[in-house]
């Protein structure tokens, strides 16, 4: 009955927002079309370039995508494999490695094609499918297109994978893949274009450098939607439920924050000053958030934890995310403190005031984040001469509209998926017998530590 209360109540905080989602940016964008129009007929358009390999981009993008992967593996896996119980740990990484796997092929297939190639304001069509036309001398701005491909693939594989952190410890692996699989296709495709492909929030005029709403608060929803569907795990409330390995936890964060250079640098798609500022603020925003973490654990519960400082320092990386092409240093401050804390009481008192059970704070670390980073992305510009100011006009509205846009997209997008694969593998969530023992040995047949 609570989870229907807490479906109901979510339900309807998402309707109210969706009701605010007026057509004021839609009839601005018209008129200043309006006003460019006489302008551009006056003047003839310049002939296009032919589009030119540089060395550099591409050498720089070729080691940003194998950053990104080691993201995922080994860095993901070992963060959330570490805040797991010892007999959970396997069946994380397991999942993480066929995350990995599945959208690779499924990006390869038609998730390119749908998320990259023109078509309407919410997706794309099917140009590019099984990457037809695409080949060694294929470019895209100053890069082969093999390897923005890629790339892109990087960050279709980290979104899923984390969702995983959610759900820990519950959902059948077989579950698992059809939700993926489903959500994939449904929701990060579709945002992705919306954002990135020149569709719908792309029209608006929204900032989304790296990943803000299309990969944090996308999966951060969805992660929230799927385990209230799940279920509390058995014990949760009334026994304690501590990481099995703290050093896991330190070393996974750790790779994560080396890795999201080439997550936020990367997008910039070029080794140029906007790629350098990027690395820049990435650090500065990571920092400052692992330390804020830190400092306002250390007052509320009298002992600075590691779990707390990396959890801290992966908050920051989420919020940093969408601002990192935009901002200096003094906004990565901002928004590293503002992440700290945010995240902080999100996945401590907000999540235990409303009784869901995140196994890993995914919604409270990185849609919490996410949203934060979205949001003071718009407020936070720099202006004539360099320097730094914080603004509220009519980017925070702009902003705004893209993170309801992807929360309610996500959410429902979300509960369906996870409907279709509980109906379609008889029954998402594991037995209680097979809860107790682990989901090491019952899903895999294997334990992560000898006896």
């Amino acid at each position: 009955m609570k989870k229907k209360t807490l479906l109901g109540v979510l339900a309807s905080a998402l309707f109210v927002l969706a009701v605010t989602l007026l057509p004021v940016e839609s009839l601005m964008a018209q008129d200043a079309a309006a006003e460019a129009a006489p302008a551009a007929a006056e003047e003839a358009a310049p002939a296009e370039e032919p589009a030119t390999l540089d060395s550099g981009d591409t050498a720089w993008m070729i080691v940003a995508t194998a950053l990104v992967l080691f993201m995922t593996i080994p860095g993901l896996s070992l963060f959330y494999g570490g805040l797991a119980r010892r007999k959970n740990v396997l069946s994380i990484l397991v999942q993480c490695f066929a995350i990995t796997c599945l959208m690779t092929i499924l990006w390869t297939i038609y998730g390119y094609s749908l998320a990259y190639t023109e078509g309407n304001a919410y997706i794309g069509g099917l140009g590019k499918a099984f990457l037809k036309g695409v080949g060694v001398e294929t470019i895209a701005g100053s890069i082969p297109e093999s390897v923005y491909f890629t790339f892109q693939m990087t960050f279709a594989i980290i979104t899923p994978a984390l969702i995983v952190g959610a759900f820990a410890e519950r959902m059948k692996f077989s579950s698992v893949l059809v939700f993926m699989a489903l959500w994939f296709t449904f929701s990060y495709l579709p945002i992705w274009h919306m954002v990135w492909g020149g569709g719908l929030i792309a029209g608006w005029g929204a900032i989304d450098f790296a990943g803000g709403t299309v990969v944090h608060i996308n999966a951060g929803v969805a992660g929230l939607v799927t385990c209230i569907m799940l279920g509390k795990r058995k014990g949760y409330g009334s026994t304690a439920i501590s990481p099995h390995s703290v050093p896991l936890v330190v070393v996974g964060a750790s790779m994560l924050w080396v890795g999201w250079f080439g997550f936020n640098a990367g997008s910039q798609l070029a080794a140029d000053g906007t790629a350098g500022m990027a690395l820049l603020v990435t650090q500065v925003a990571t920092a400052t958030a692992a330390f804020t973490w830190m400092v306002v654990e250390w007052l509320v519960t009298k002992k600075p934890t590691a779990v707390g400082i990396a959890t801290g320092a992966v908050a920051g990386l989420v919020a940093i995310t969408p601002a990192s092409g935009s901002v200096g240093p003094v906004g990565a401050l901002v928004i590293g403190i503002a992440a700290g804390v945010a995240c902080y009481f999100c996945s401590t008192s907000m999540k235990k005031a409303l009784g869901y059970d995140d196994s890993l704070d995914v919604f409270g670390v990185h849609g919490i984040g996410g949203i934060v980073g979205a949001l003071l992305t718009g407020c936070l510009v720099i202006g004539a001469g360099g320097v730094e100011k914080f603004e509220v006009g009519i980017q925070l509205w702009v902003q705004l509209k893209a993170v309801i846009v992807t929360i309610i997209w996500s959410g429902v997008v979300a509960l369906i998926a996870f409907k279709i694969a509980d109906m379609v593998t008889g029954g998402a969530r594991v037995g209680e017998d097979e809860e107790d023992q682990g989901l090491d040995l019952n899903s895999h047949g294997e334990s992560g530590y000898g006896s």
